[in-house]
C-alpha cells in the first residue's frame, strides 16, 4: 500500500468503485436501445480501476481486477467475433447480423438475449484490459 496517498482518497475510492462498477453495468445493460453500450460502460469500469490504482497500488489494483487483463481483451475479443458469427453460421446472413432469442431461466422467467448484447459485452471487456494494461503498465515503468 502507497503511504504518499491520502486517507480521504482511500476511503472515498472504496465507496466509489463498487458504484462506478455497478453504474458501468447499467450502461452496459442499456446500450443497444439508450445512451451507452459496451465502449463507454468499459470507460467508466476502467475509470474504477484507475481510480483505485491511483489510491493503493499496482498490486492490489491486480487484486480487485481478479484476471489478467490480456485475459480480458482475449475474452472480449472471441465473444464479439462469435457474436457476429451466429448470424453467419445459423441463419446464413451477413456477417454481425443481429440474432435474437429467448430461454426460460427457472425461477425469473423468459429472458431475450441478443448478439448485439453479446458483442457489447466483448467490447466491455476489451476496454477494460486495454485500459488496464496501459495503466498498469505505466505504474509499472513508474517504479
Amino acid at each position: 500500500m502507497r503511504t504518499d496517498t491520502s486517507l480521504i482518497l482511500q476511503t472515498a475510492t472504496r465507496m466509489l468503485v463498487p458504484l462506478l462498477l455497478l453504474f458501468s453495468i447499467f450502461l452496459l445493460l442499456r446500450g443497444h436501445n439508450e445512451p451507452g453500450g459496451g465502449f463507454i460502460a468499459g470507460l467508466v469500469a476502467s475509470s474504477a480501476f484507475a481510480l483505485h490504482l491511483f489510491a493503493f497500488d499496482a498490486r492490489s489494483t491486480k487484486k480487485l481486477l481478479k484476471v489478467e487483463s490480456q485475459l480480458l481483451m482475449g475474452v472480449g475479443l472471441i465473444l464479439a467475433l462469435l457474436s457476429g458469427m451466429v448470424g453467419v453460421v445459423f441463419g446464413g446472413q451477413p456477417f454481425l447480423t443481429s440474432q435474437w432469442g429467448s430461454f426460460y431461466a427457472p425461477g425469473i422467467g423468459d429472458l431475450a438475449i441478443s448478439t448485439p448484447l453479446v458483442f457489447d459485452i466483448g467490447v466491455y471487456l476489451v476496454v477494460i484490459g486495454v485500459v488496464s494494461t496501459i495503466l498498469l503498465s505505466l505504474d509499472k515503468g513508474e517504479e
